[in-house]
């Protein structure tokens, strides 16, 4: 008999804005940033089963399971699940790996926020978004499901309402490593802090996005082809890019006149993620 497997969305993001402000003593990076979620992303198939046994059904590519973060999310989960607790994991990855725009943090967020539920855990957000922070920054700002203002490394999230806009996000074919970015010497870290009452997309922008034009060149290609089209901008430390539109049709145009050499969809900004919704939270 085939397993039954349920599927839940796994929604991506855009950083608005991402501005780094100072750095903690710890190393971490201090900022500023708009997380601004989409109604596209991956999906996430939960099986459950009794027999305590945790497994990724399809692996990915060049990732071993014990480090991909929807294995390692419903490990660290287990430990606050009941005795026996185990499921198999599927992955539709609709989104490009390693993009900035929240793939693998919101893949592992899905997996908290829905086996919280399917483990009868009854954890708090709080508690799984701290959960979450173990895993990655961007982990928490899927947990709670809100677009948002963040601060700190990205965990102090102020919820908040965008106006409607659509969002043509574009990929090259770019590997881009988080860890060199935020480790460069060329790195601005003393932008002065915004207050987000005040916030306007036309006066900030993304502290990365020079360091990154510099070193890919097909970043810096995408993002000025797509400037003649609309106000655009690089999301976290890339190597994904978004132009933004106020009419779906518009952004479909340029989609369609997307060099073939680069990756690219349409969504819609949303407050309130496609996954929260789907489970009534």
């Amino acid at each position: 008999m085939a397993e039954k497997i349920t599927w839940y969305p796994s929604p991506a993001k855009l950083n608005l804005f991402l501005h780094i402000t100072g750095r903690y003593a710890n190393g971490y990076h201090q900022l500023q940033s708009l997380f601004q979620l989409l109604d596209k992303g991956d999906e996430i198939g939960f099986a459950i089963n009794t027999n305590n046994d945790v497994k990724i059904a399809e692996q990915l590519p060049g990732v071993p399971e014990h480090e991909n973060l929807v294995y390692r999310a419903a490990i660290a989960l287990k430990a606050h699940a009941p005795q026996e607790s185990g499921c198999a994991l599927h992955i539709n990855k609709r989104l490009p790996m390693g993009g900035g725009i929240g793939g693998g943090s919101s893949n592992a967020a899905t997996v908290l926020v829905v086996l919280n539920k399917l483990w009868h855990c009854n954890l708090d957000n709080e508690s799984l978004a701290n959960i979450g922070l173990t895993l990655g920054a961007d982990v928490p700002i899927f947990v709670h499901g809100n677009t948002a203002f963040a601060e700190g490394v990205g965990e102090i999230l102020l919820p908040t309402i965008t106006p409607e806009k659509w969002y043509l996000v574009a990929t090259p074919n770019v590997s881009i490593s988080t860890k060199t970015i935020f480790t460069s010497v060329d790195l601005p870290r003393n932008t002065p802090k915004i207050d987000f009452k005040t916030y306007c997309f036309e006066k900030t922008h993304n502290d990365c996005q020079n360091l990154v034009e510099k070193m890919h060149k097909d970043v810096a290609n995408l993002l000025q082809w797509l400037l003649h089209y609309a106000p655009s901008r690089m999301t976290g430390t890339g190597a994904s890019v978004f132009a933004v539109f106020d009419a779906k049709e518009n952004a479909d145009k340029v989609l369609h006149l997307l060099p073939d050499c680069y990756a690219g969809f349409v969504a819609k900004g949303v407050s309130r993620s496609g996954l929260h919704i789907a489970l009534g939270l």
